[in-house]
């Protein structure tokens, strides 16, 4: 098997403004040189003994990793294994087994986020507050159609007034477009395709005097449409599939598909990859997505933004996270190896996370944001 090691290098603008940056046959392109960001390049080279040493798939405290399980077997060709994979990051069952934290000591280590709100702030003192927000499962439900997964007109107001005050950002496995459709505030960022995708607001407040942009992955576009027409025409066989371009990464749901027939999209999604190894597959809740192999998620889109913004080293910033999947892990993990943010999980059950706080559903995201904006109004002016 084909494995792959990253190697970052950044490269730092010093030069006089109107010096340019050319990235060419690079996994990162970014537009706008003039602004001085400092940007992050990936490549990549095989490394058959990369994954060689085993981690134990059981936490220190005891408890069933199934991230671990999940990632452990995403690493497997077989059909069956890919089938355990699906299913262990899209349970059926409701109750609770042997195998899931404790419910009481979880909620010790990972208490609500509205009942801690006043610690929580009380780390923001002589901080920056900068908000990232994940949007299927955090500021809308999850529905059966993702083409539905639309926002209340509450919470687009509670995240527009958060906008108001403090640096705001959608990180999303969403296509770019199709989540700003749904949100619908131009005074956002949007970082799209787990981060593949980010552009800053044309207007309002930025750093530097042109708008944002970041997409990492662009060469792989050609690729990803082929595998996108191959991918529909096998899912035309398999009723409830459906298959979303998300214009980086791709997403194959199987939501409405009866489990029975999980194998079998497995394998078929799998048969269109096999020529593909370029790309990778991953598990999300029910939903398999194929990503390029650049190493690039959710954690590295909050640090491209921090940057943006002036925060990169900075000890003068709090980011908070605020996301359901398992791609937001990505996110929390990057805040807690920058030792500085708050990570904040969206779930009802337990489970592992790095996220330090939680919310059980969108309606308590709406209520922390609207909170947070009370709390804004009470100590100082707008962002600006």
């Amino acid at each position: 098997m084909s494995m792959q090691v990253y190697i970052y290098i950044y490269i730092e603008e010093k030069k006089k403004k109107s010096d340019y940056i050319y990235m060419t046959n690079q996994s990162m392109v970014v537009s706008d040189a003039k602004t001085g960001l400092t940007m992050g390049i990936t490549v990549a080279r095989p490394d058959p003994g990369l994954f060689s040493s085993a981690k134990p798939l059981v936490s220190p405290n005891g408890y069933f990793s199934r991230k671990k399980l999940v990632k452990k077997l995403e690493s497997c060709g077989n059909g069956a294994r890919l089938l355990d994979s699906m299913r262990a990051s899209s349970p059926t069952r409701t109750r609770p087994n042997d195998t899931d934290p404790d419910p009481n000591s979880w909620t010790v280590h990972h208490p609500s986020a509205l009942s801690m709100f006043e610690e929580i702030m009380g780390e923001s003192k002589g901080k920056e507050i900068v908000v990232f927000l994940d949007y299927d499962g955090t500021l809308s439900p999850i529905v059966e159609d993702p083409d539905r997964a639309f926002m209340t007109t509450e919470m687009r107001e509670a995240v527009r007034d958060v906008a108001k005050f403090f640096p705001t950002a959608i990180v999303s496995g969403r296509c770019r477009a199709k989540v700003y459709n749904f949100v619908r505030l131009s005074e956002l960022y949007y970082a799209g395709s787990h981060g593949m995708d980010i552009k800053g607001p044309a207007k309002g407040p930025r750093k530097g005097n042109k708008t944002v942009l970041c997409q990492p992955a662009r060469e792989f576009l050609p690729m990803i449409d082929e595998v996108l027409k191959s991918l529909i025409e096998k899912m035309k066989h398999i009723p409830g599939a459906k298959v979303e371009n998300n214009k980086f990464c791709l997403s194959v749901h199987y939501r409405c598909v009866d489990e029975k027939r999980w194998g079998e999209l497995g394998e078929q999604v799998k048969s269109v990859m096999k020529d593909y190894q370029e790309l990778r597959l991953s598990q999300g809740r029910k939903v398999l997505e194929i990503r390029p192999t650049i190493k690039w998620d959710k954690g590295n889109a909050i640090e491209f933004l921090l940057e943006s913004l002036g925060y990169a080293d900075s000890d003068d910033v709090l980011p908070v996270y605020i996301g359901d999947d398992r791609t937001d892990e990505d996110a929390f993990q990057v805040l807690r190896k920058r030792g500085q943010g708050i990570g904040i999980l969206v779930s009802k059950t337990p489970k592992e996370t790095n996220a330090s706080y939680t919310l059980q559903e969108p309606s308590e995201v709406m209520h922390f944001l609207k909170r947070l904006v009370e709390w804004k109004k009470t100590t100082c002016r707008p962002y600006c």
